[in-house]
């Protein structure tokens, strides 16, 4: 007997749910959308619509917000180069990084650790990790209309 469409919706939110807790734990790693399909059996394309279905992004630009991500918390440390954190977060390409961070954080990296140093200073790293997460341009100006 064949699944319900129920039970069939509610097995591929489980396999969605895994491939995002995949992306958060494995971030550094070098993961592409196709290797992440393989591991829930679903094809790339197919795992690209429903993620952003499900997650309002597609997977690769959530891979790439938890590493933008893990930057902010790195920068704000200090004690490594610009350089030394793209690689730490999985980013092969420094270009690239600086591209995707500016566009997501609205600063270069080097900016944004200058910035940051002055701005949480004294604060707790759990609330700075909060107040200072990355918002997509788009969230932004759509968050500043209502």
């Amino acid at each position: 007997m064949p699944a319900s469409p129920s039970a069939q919706h509610l097995r591929e939110l489980a396999q969605l749910r895994r491939v995002r807790d995949r992306i958060d734990r494995e971030y550094a790693q070098p993961l592409d959308v196709e290797a992440l399909a393989r591991g829930v059996n679903m094809s790339a394309g197919h795992l690209s619509r429903q993620f952003k279905l499900a997650y309002g992004e597609p997977p690769y630009s959530y891979l790439m917000t938890r590493r933008i991500e893990r930057a902010m918390a790195l920068l704000r440390r200090g004690d490594l180069s610009v350089t030394e954190i793209c690689f730490e977060v999985g980013c092969s390409s420094l270009g690239t990084f600086s591209t995707r961070f500016t566009e997501l954080v609205g600063m270069s990296p080097s900016a944004y650790r200058r910035q940051a140093a002055d701005a949480t200073a004294g604060i707790p790293s759990c609330v700075a990790k909060q107040v200072t997460r990355p918002v997509r341009n788009r969230e932004a100006s759509a968050q500043g209309r209502t």
